[in-house]
């Protein structure tokens, strides 16, 4: 991933995890008992907004570049290469 569009996905990520932090009723409500979702609110927020701005209208073509590009940006993938969690 290029240095600068780390920076920005970082930042990005940074700025609306303190604000989801701060303001927690902006956070989508969810009932105590269910699945625990597997990315947080700022992950996924990120995730839309880097797809949007680099311009794919392809959500399948996004998630295979991003896996292969930024694998260790999300928490919960940092063990594990992409080859190890996803097919392509």
């Amino acid at each position: 991933m290029d240095a600068d569009l780390d920076f920005l996905a970082t930042a990005l990520y940074s700025k609306t995890d303190y604000l989801l932090k701060d303001s927690p009723q902006l956070a989508p409500w969810r009932p105590t008992v269910g699945i625990a979702p597997q990315l947080s609110d700022a992950e996924l927020v990120t995730l839309a907004m880097m797809q949007a701005m680099l311009g794919f209208t392809s959500e399948a073509r996004w998630l295979r570049l991003s896996v292969r590009l930024c694998w260790t940006c999300s928490p919960s993938s940092r063990n594990s290469p992409p080859s190890a969690r996803a097919r392509y």
